[in-house]
C-alpha cells in the first residue's frame, strides 16, 4: 500500500513534459535516445508516448538512438546495435553503441533537438550515462538541443564513493571525471557535467516531482525495468557496484550466468563456510555473508559446482557498496594466497579493471598486500569535494 501510494507523488520527467502538452518540443523535429526502461507508471515507452503526442504537442518525432541493448532491449550486453525501423512506430532506428557512439553531424542532419529518456543505475561504469555524455558533445558540437527526461537515482542520492576518473583513463567504462557512485540522478549529472566543459550544449533537463534523495528504489513505488540483461531487479543496481570491478577479472563468479547476478562471489576452490565466517568477523556494517554453493549456466566456471558467500545487504544507510568486493579478495587472500588475483588474469583483463576503476593506484597498492585499509582512503579522496562540487545542480532536496 505504501508503495502504490508513493507511486501516485512521484512523477517521472516524462510525464512531467506530457503534463506540459509536450510545449519543449513544439515546433521542432525531435530524436529519442531510449530504451525499454523509458517507461511511465503505467509502463507504455516513451518512444510510444511521444509517437502518440506529435500531435498535440505540434512537433515531429522523426529518429530513434538505441544505446547498449538498443531501442527495444533486443541486443545482449557488449553486442553491437544494427541501424534498423523501429517495427511498431516505423520509425528509423540508428545505433550509439557500434561504428560510433557519438551521433555524426549527418546522422543528426534534419534534427533539431534529442530526447534522452534512460532509467540509469547510479553507478558510473554502466554505459548509459556514457551515452548521455556523447549525446551532450555532439549537441555541443552541431548546435542541436538536448532536453533530459529525469528519473530516480536507484542508490538514491546520498551514496559517494570512489576517486575521480585520472587522466589516461577515461573510456567508455569511465567516461567522467566523477566518483564510481556518484549520488545523482543523470538530469543532475548532465547539468554538472554540462557546466564543467568549455563546450556546453544547449541542456534542458524535465525535473520529476515528488522524489527525494534520500530514497532507494523500492520507496518510489515505481515497476522496474530490466536495465541490461545481468540488471533484472531493481535491487541488483545496488550489488552491481559492489562486486562488478573484480567481475571484470574473471577470477571468481560474481553470480553473472547463474540467477543472481553481481549479489555472490564464488568459484570452485572457495571453502564458504571458511569465507563466510572471515569475513563476518570483520563486521562489515550493514551487510552479512551467507555461505552458498551454486553452478552457473554460463560464464565463469559454466557448468562447475561453486561455493561462495551471498552477499545480504541488511542496512542500506550504513553499508558501503564498493567496498565490498574489496573487503572480500581480502578474505580470499588470506584463506588462498596461492590464488592471487592480478596474476592469474591476462592484460587485457587488467586493463579494464584499472580502467572501471579510473586509476592505476588501485591495483598497483592493492596488490602489494592485499589490505582493503592500504586503499580505502585514496579510493574516498574525491568524495566529500565531489558532493560540494556537485551540490550547486541537485534538482531534489
Amino acid at each position: 500500500m505504501v508503495h502504490f501510494l508513493l507511486a501516485f507523488l512521484l512523477t517521472l520527467g516524462v510525464e512531467v513534459l506530457e503534463q506540459q502538452q509536450f510545449e519543449p518540443l513544439q515546433g521542432k523535429r525531435v530524436a529519442l535516445c531510449t530504451n525499454p526502461t523509458g517507461v511511465d507508471h503505467q509502463l507504455r515507452s516513451t518512444v510510444d508516448i511521444l509517437y502518440a503526442g506529435q500531435q498535440q504537442g505540434g512537433y515531429q518525432l522523426v529518429a530513434l538512438f538505441g544505446p547498449e541493448h538498443g531501442v527495444r532491449g533486443n541486443a545482449h550486453a557488449g553486442d553491437a546495435v544494427s541501424n534498423e525501423v523501429d517495427e511498431v512506430t516505423g520509425i528509423p532506428m540508428m545505433s550509439l553503441y557500434g561504428k560510433t557512439r557519438k551521433p555524426s553531424a549527418e546522422m543528426l542532419e534534419g534534427i533539431d533537438c534529442i530526447v534522452y529518456d534512460i532509467q540509469d543505475i547510479g553507478c558510473r561504469s554502466f554505459t548509459y550515462i556514457s551515452t548521455m555524455g556523447m549525446l551532450m558533445q555532439a549537441c555541443a558540437e552541431n548546435d542541436k538541443e538536448l532536453i533530459v527526461l529525469d528519473r530516480p537515482n536507484p542508490l538514491g542520492g546520498l551514496k559517494i564513493e570512489g576517486n575521480l576518473v585520472e587522466d589516461g583513463y577515461i573510456s567508455f567504462v569511465s567516461q567522467f571525471k566523477i566518483p564510481y557512485v556518484y549520488g545523482q540522478t543523470c538530469g543532475e549529472l548532465a547539468l554538472y557535467l554540462n557546466a564543467q566543459t568549455d563546450k556546453p550544449c544547449r541542456l534542458k533537463v524535465i525535473p520529476m516531482e515528488g522524489w527525494r534523495r534520500d530514497m532507494t528504489w523500492e520507496q518510489t513505488g515505481l515497476e522496474w525495468i530490466v536495465a541490461s540483461p545481468h540488471i533484472p531487479q531493481a535491487k541488483t543496481a545496488y550489488f552491481y557496484p559492489a562486486t562488478g570491478i573484480f567481475g571484470e577479472l574473471g577470477y571468481v563468479s560474481i553470480g553473472v550466468g547463474y540467477t543472481l547476478p553481481f549479489e555472490l562471489i564464488g568459484a570452485p576452490w572457495i571453502d564458504a563456510n571458511k569465507l563466510a565466517a572471515s569475513l563476518n568477523a570483520r563486521n562489515v556494517p550493514g551487510v552479512v555473508f551467507r555461505p552458498i554453493y551454486f553452478k552457473p549456466y554460463y560464464g565463469n566456471f559454466n557448468g562447475e559446482q561453486s561455493q561462495g558467500v551471498q552477499i545480504h545487504i541488511l542496512d542500506y544507510s550504513k553499508a558501503h557498496l564498493s567496498d565490498l568486493q574489496f573487503i572480500v579478495v581480502e578474505a580470499l587472500m588470506e584463506l588462498y594466497p596461492d590464488r592471487d588475483v592480478f596474476k592469474l588474469c591476462n592484460q587485457k583483463r587488467l586493463n579494464m579493471f584499472d580502467k572501471v576503476c579510473g586509476s592505476p593506484f588501485i591495483r598497483a597498492e592493492f596488490s602489494k598486500r592485499y589490505k582493503w585499509a592500504d586503499i580505502r582512503d585514496y579510493w574516498y579522496k574525491d568524495a566529500e569535494a565531489y558532493r560540494k562540487a556537485s551540490e550547486p545542480y541537485y534538482l531534489y532536496k
